[in-house]
């Protein structure tokens, strides 16, 4: 395996739980140098179980360093990887960083190319900087729960951590912009992103419905909002997703279901008339998806070229022969858990090759090796140890 596009950046990874290690793992997968610091009592219980999945998935790629950022040993160890960093990724409460006194300006101090991210539940500043920041509260303050689930069911989560999530890749699309920029200036800069940001931001069309238009979404449960018909339909055996709408697409799946007269109906022949008569519509079409299989739909519908796919269970996902064209899981051995098959990117350059390296890192496994590369002989670096300052 060739090095990675991002081989030549060394990144600092102060983050805990999701968000931070999503922005990371980004990074880390394209072939940063990561090095992960954590406490010397490790990071077990912030972000899962280490052994488990979750935690395993998050922290791929990454070297351990066990420091305590409390005691003036380790925040020297601290300055002395900053001096040589290119980007410092955290997701503290906001005032913590200038607490422990590696806040940006702090280290910017120590290297003025330096670019730091910062990730939080509402931003920086404002009236609610220093809430605690929580996936689910930003899925109902960034209004995704009011339009997800079934009309009149009450608010629904989606089943992601959605604004964990994005505002993650947000952070990491944020920090490789600075790094474009440094190569004009010469200068980092200060990355932010937060949950709610992420989460309204993911809002897209929706959000657009309001701001633009006036109108406020509602619920519509399976049904596409506005793109009709749209939506599950139960068949024989299950239930399959069908996208037909748009007047050329409406008339080849009115045709594929021996239907062709239904594309000349008034109540259904344009899209306006269509939302109008959703429900009468949508009845239509279920009456006739439940004649025949879901696999004879799926293969009748993609034929006519009208989108049709299968509601997979995970298991079912991974088995799927695209998605095993596609090539996102990748194996990795563990030293004490062995094979472990990660989730990896969805996006495929011509020349440059993202790559799982590493497994999720044991506590301070790299401790050592980092100081020694940092300049720290073995009597200093026992002296750290002794400290407990690593």
């Amino acid at each position: 395996m060739t090095e990675g596009p991002l081989s030549r950046f060394t990144v600092i990874d102060l983050t805990r739980v999701r968000a931070g290690p999503t922005a990371v793992r980004q990074l880390a997968d394209w072939g940063a140098n990561v090095i992960k610091i954590e406490s010397p009592a490790g990071d077990a219980g912030l972000g899962g179980e280490r052994h488990g999945p979750d935690f395993q998935n998050l922290h791929r790629n990454k070297r351990s360093l066990t420091l305590d950022l409390k005691s003036p040993q380790g925040v020297a160890v601290m300055k002395r990887l900053v001096a040589r960093a290119d980007v410092v990724v955290e997701n503290y409460r906001p005032d913590v960083k200038f607490r422990l006194g590696i806040d940006y300006e702090s280290l910017r101090a120590l290297n003025k190319g330096l670019v730091y991210a910062s990730i939080s539940g509402f931003g920086q500043d404002g009236p609610y900087r220093e809430r605690p920041g929580f996936d689910q509260i930003a899925q109902g303050m960034g209004g995704l729960m009011s339009i997800t689930g079934l009309p009149g069911q009450g608010p629904v989560r989606v089943g992601i951590p959605i604004a964990d999530l994005t505002a993650g890749i947000f952070c990491a699309m944020g920090i490789l912009i600075a790094l474009l920029e440094r190569e004009k200036s010469g200068e980092g800069q200060w990355v932010q992103s937060s949950l709610l940001g992420a989460q309204i931001s993911m809002l897209d069309f929706q959000a657009a419905r309001w701001t633009l238009g006036g109108e406020v979404p509602e619920q519509a449960g399976n049904n596409h909002p506005t793109s009709i018909p749209t939506g599950v339909f139960e068949t024989r055996d299950g239930h399959i997703n069908i996208a037909a709408s748009g007047d050329d697409i409406f008339r080849r799946f009115c045709k594929a279901m021996g239907k062709p007269e239904l594309a000349a109906d008034p109540a259904y022949a344009t899209g306006r008339a269509r939302s109008t008569n959703r429900d009468a519509l949508n009845a239509v079409i279920a009456e006739m998806t439940r004649s025949d299989t879901s696999a004879n739909w799926i293969a009748k519908l993609n034929a006519a070229g009208v989108p049709c796919g299968p509601i997979y269970k995970m298991n079912e996902v991974f088995a799927d022969p695209q998605v095993q064209h596609l090539g996102i899981v990748r194996h990795v051995q563990h030293p004490t858990l062995g094979d472990q098959a990660v989730i990896g990117q969805p996006i495929t350059l011509s020349r440059s090759e993202w790559s799982i390296r590493s497994a999720s890192p044991e506590p301070g496994a790299d401790t050592d090796a980092i100081l020694g590369e940092l300049g720290y002989d073995k009597g200093e670096i026992a002296a750290l140890h002794a400290a407990k300052a690593v």
